[in-house]
């Protein structure tokens, strides 16, 4: 079992943003950055060129709010015990990837998406897949992977630390979930991981950055509209839903400039921040 991260005494650690006490003003200016701010690539570009992956439950291919999937994979058990990626027609298993895929889509219809499923029809899945399907989208030079999704299961740790930091250095993307409970889990506990807790504001580019970690950033999450299998849509409430907005801004930011490496798009998502602002 893992034990709760709760912190020194008297230390606010905020999952979410309604983690902070009512009325709390902390987050209305973290922090004023020295010179003009760059303009808003989020809200002006569409992810046109941008490769994302959706490490999920799958994705249903045919909902009019994913559009286009420019592939869909999963990952399976080989007969040598050994993890093995293969083409997956089974579409999504529980709902959870296509409300992620649809979050991401509606915020950057030009980027090609594909699914990785690593999770089965009850939201759960084993740490080798999870492993497995990481290191095939690091592999596959993937620009942002979503990650609504976390492990506590600490014998996972060092190998998914191993991928989180060849990611860095490959200049892929990670944009993960944080628990959401007050746990310690994993990949958004890692600095080379752009890690998501969820606010209640309705505009889905509204980002706050948090100067109370481990979370560094709040983005929509309570009462989302989402896209579910069956062409259906439904509302959903969670940091597994706020993460997609995230990779959603950080595909925007790529599209508009090719070439950042994850520390400058993490660094354009806190000069983005509602929170922080310019001065002169």
């Amino acid at each position: 079992m893992t034990t709760p991260h709760l912190g020194r005494p008297g230390e606010r650690l905020a999952w979410r943003l309604t983690d902070l006490p009512a009325g709390d003003d902390a987050l209305a200016l973290h922090s004023a950055w020295p010179g003009p701010l760059l303009p808003a690539p989020p809200a002006v570009t569409r992810g046109a060129g941008v490769r994302v992956c959706v490490l999920d439950s799958g994705v249903a291919p045919d909902h009019p709010a994913v559009g286009r999937l420019d592939g869909s994979y999963t990952v399976t058990t080989g007969p040598d015990g050994q993890h093995v990626i293969e083409p997956d027609d089974s579409g999504d298993v529980c709902g959870h990837g296509t409300a992620c895929a649809g979050i991401i889509r509606s915020l950057a219809p030009d980027c090609e998406l594909v699914s990785l499923r690593v999770l089965g029809s009850g939201r759960s899945g084993s740490g080798g897949a999870l492993l497995a399907g990481l290191r095939w989208a690091i592999e596959q030079c993937f620009h942002v992977v979503n990650m609504s999704l976390s492990t506590a299961r600490r014998e996972f740790v060092p190998r998914l630390h191993e991928l989180a930091d060849a990611a860095y250095f490959a200049g892929t993307v990670l944009v993960a979930s944080a628990h959401n409970l007050r746990i310690e889990s994993f990949p958004w506990r890692f600095s080379s991981v752009i890690s998501v807790g969820s606010h209640d504001r309705p505009d889905p580019l509204h980002l706050l950055y948090n100067p109370v970690p481990p979370v560094e950033f709040f983005a929509r999450g309570v009462d989302v509209p989402v896209a579910w299998p069956g062409g259906a849509t439904r509302r959903c409430t969670g940091n597994s839903f706020a993460t997609p907005h995230v990779t959603g801004a950080c595909t925007r930011l790529l599209g508009a400039h090719p070439g950042l490496t994850p520390f400058q798009v993490k660094g354009l998502l806190h000069l983005a921040s509602a929170n922080v602002r310019s001065t002169p």
